[in-house]
């Protein structure tokens, strides 16, 4: 089900009203940087897709493509190196920052090959980022959960927090690209463009905040297995 909420979601931000109205809104293409970026990513990775997907490849396809490519260890330790946690939050970082300078989100908006990539840039790098903090069977998150919750709050919500908050108190138009377009929506610009920095601020921020929760309840249960463990390992050794 987290699977195909993940494909609903990346539909959703690439598929009908949403990209049609991100044309005209910088609000709404915002909207859909999110899906793609907080909603889809973590979505796909909870789903733990590897396993089902590879089963349902032919046995020739899984012999002769999958085995073979896997094993190339050049490319383990390329993901290797991606799944560090510092490579993998500065390429989520650093590419929604660099998206979102000016004269290259306007590029963008202008070059449709250029868009495609800012929009595949924002979703493969959130897998990436999200990779570290969740278990995508059969890979585990390379980080353990005291540091998945900083990693959450710092490399998500802390970014998130600062580009949110820069947009939504702008004083000027930072995007000529959509100058005088929301006014068919009844919106300036400008208000458009705070709406646009308040949806990833607190929308954002907050998923960023459940999932450092949900990895700290995880902590706490892991914890608690682990002492039962010891418990059961002190009593058979008392008995014994």
């Amino acid at each position: 089900m987290a699977f195909l909420l993940g494909l609903a979601a990346i539909g959703a931000a690439l598929l009908g009203p949403i990209a049609d109205l991100a044309h005209d809104l910088f609000s709404v293409h915002m909207v859909q940087h999110m899906l793609l970026g907080t909603v889809a990513a973590p979505l796909l990775l909870v789903g733990a897709p590897v396993r089902p997907l590879l089963r349902g490849l032919p046995i020739a396809v899984r012999l002769g493509v999958v085995r073979p490519v896997v094993r190339v260890v050049a490319l383990r330790r390329l993901v290797h190196l991606l799944r560090h946690p510092l490579v993998a939050g500065a390429l989520y970082v650093g590419g929604l920052y660099a998206w979102h300078v000016p004269a290259l989100y306007d590029l963008a908006l202008q070059d449709e090959l250029l868009h495609i990539s800012e929009h595949s840039w924002f979703l493969v790098t959130a897998l990436i980022f999200w990779s570290v903090v969740i278990d995508p069977e059969p890979f585990r998150a390379t980080l353990p959960y005291p540091a998945r919750i900083v990693y959450l709050l710092v490399a998500g919500a802390g970014q998130n927090t600062i580009l949110g908050g820069l947009l939504a108190f702008s004083t000027r138009l930072l995007y000529r690209s959509y100058e005088g377009r929301p006014e068919r929506y009844g919106l300036d610009a400008v208000t458009d463009q705070r709406v646009g920095g308040a949806i990833m601020w607190v929308p954002g921020d907050l998923i960023f905040f459940a999932a450092a929760s949900l990895a700290f309840f995880h902590w706490l249960a892991a914890e608690e297995r682990a002492q039962l463990a010891r418990e059961r390992l002190a009593r058979g050794s008392a008995e014994g």
